[in-house]
Order: structure tokens, then sequence, then C-alpha cells
């Protein structure tokens, strides 16, 4: 049995669904699940933000070696409470895993930094929870450049900034005149680069991380939009 999560499902024949879920020690796994019918259905857990008990086998009825067949599930707790922007952040992780994350990569530690992400957007939404998810993400798929040094091996400085070079990491830049810093997507102020780094992210640098990570995201995600990009509310 392992804990998990259900990222996504759509139906499958007439009493079977198609499960994207993340799973502890895994990563993630695509399964067909039975959902049966009256008292045994096992369709209100088969819910994004469900925490799961999981048991699936590596055959599948539909012949597709990229499918597991869920054989047992439960639920483990409750369902976490999200709602408003935090519910949206939610869907906005669930669509970041699927569109990023295969079969075969096994990504183990991005289930509890998703697990942690949760709890935290339950108890308050902030766009930090967002950043430190994404970080995560890029750490493990390998697209993440250093926080803490520059491309020369330096440590990053806060009163620095930094540009970001493709597939090179952090070159230090002049600062403009009066203090001010470029807060393009590719140059960034250093104190948000050690904030980010130690996911403590005060509101003064929630923009310049949200620019720096989408920049990061865009290359790996393609020209097909985020559907839960557009659920959150324009200020």
């Amino acid at each position: 049995m392992k804990r998990g999560y259900v990222l996504h499902h759509r139906a499958y024949r007439e009493s079977s669904v198609i499960v994207n879920l993340l799973i502890d020690g895994v990563g993630r796994v695509d399964a067909i699940a039975r959902t049966g019918s009256g008292k045994r259905s096992i369709k209100s857990i088969l819910q994004p933000f469900q925490p799961l008990i999981i048991q699936f086998s590596a055959q599948s009825e539909a012949k597709n070696l990229s499918l597991k067949t869920v054989t047992h599930i439960e639920a483990a707790a409750p369902a976490i409470p999200l709602s408003g922007n935090s519910l949206y952040s939610g869907f906005y992780l669930n669509e970041l895993l699927v569109r990023l994350l295969t079969v075969e990569h096994q990504a183990e530690p991005l289930f509890i930094a998703y697990h942690r992400s949760l709890i935290s957007l339950a108890e308050s939404f902030c766009s930090s929870h967002l950043r430190f998810f994404e970080k995560a993400l890029l750490l493990e798929l390998g697209a993440l450049p250093s926080l803490q040094y520059d491309v020369d091996g330096n440590t990053i400085e806060a009163t620095s900034a930094y540009r970001l070079e493709t597939d090179c990491g952090f070159i230090p830049v002049l600062q403009h005149s009066a203090g001010t810093f470029n807060h393009s997507r590719s140059v960034v102020p250093g104190a948000m680069l050690i904030e980010l780094q130690n996911e403590q992210l005060s509101a003064e640098h929630l923009n310049s991380a949200k620019g720096l990570m989408r920049f990061l995201l865009t290359p790996l995600l393609g020209n097909k939009p985020l559907l839960s990009r557009q659920l959150f509310v324009k200020p």
C-alpha cells in the first residue's frame, strides 16, 4: 500500500476511469480504476486533493504497458479543504505535474513537496507556495539553475542583480541608477534568489520570483497554455 493523490481522471469504458496519480516513493503512475456502483462506488474519493492509500498491479486490462491497474484504493484522511485562489492553485499544481512529469520519471521527492504545498494552501493562500513547488519541480526535472552561486562559482549577493543565461546560470549585472532593478524575467535581484533558495519569499519579491519561474517553465510547457492559469481572479 502506498500514499497517493489523484491529479486528473477521465472516463474509460462504462465503469472505469483512467487516473493520473502521484504516488509516494514512486512518482507519477497512470492507472485504470474500476469505479463500481452503489455503496461500493469509489467515485467520491477519486477526486483531487483527497489523500489516498493505493495499491496497483503492473498489468493493465487495456494491454497498455504504461498503464497499471488499481487493485485497492481508500481514503487515508479527509480531503484537504481548498477554496478560492488556493483551490485554483491546487489545480495549477496538478496541471503542471500532468504536463511535465512522465510515467518514466520517478520523481520520488515531489510527493512530499506537493503534500506540503496543499497543506500550506489550505491554511492560507500565498503565491509563494506556488513558487516553492515550482522550484522543487524544476529541480527534479534538472531545469533549475543554482540559486546559491553565479556562473563563476561566487555566492549570490543580496545587493546585486543577476541575468539568467539559459543552460548557463546567473551572471552578475550592473545595478541601475537610483538603486532600481530591471524586473524582467531574466534579470532579477540577488535578494530574491536567496529568499527563493531559503523558501522565505518576502512580499516585495513575489512578482520577480513569479517572472523567473514562468521564464524557466515556458520552454518545458511549450506553446499550449495552462488552463488553470485562467481560473485566477485578476487584481
